[in-house]
């Protein structure tokens, strides 16, 4: 089990670079969607946290 989740982090770790170095504007793209997304759940939760509250 160990084994195959580092394999699989490994698999990961190479598309990851893979990606960056052939196309690094997608990538960009890519990040910021997923910074956007974060962001966007961290706000919901503080909503949902002021609306408890009150």
């Amino acid at each position: 089990m160990v084994q195959a989740k580092k394999i699989s982090l490994y698999i990961l770790v190479v598309f990851v670079l893979y990606t960056i170095i052939t196309s690094p504007e997608r990538a960009a793209d890519l990040v910021q969607v997923g910074f956007e997304g974060i962001s966007s759940a961290a706000q919901g939760v503080g909503e949902f946290m002021t609306e408890l509250v009150n």
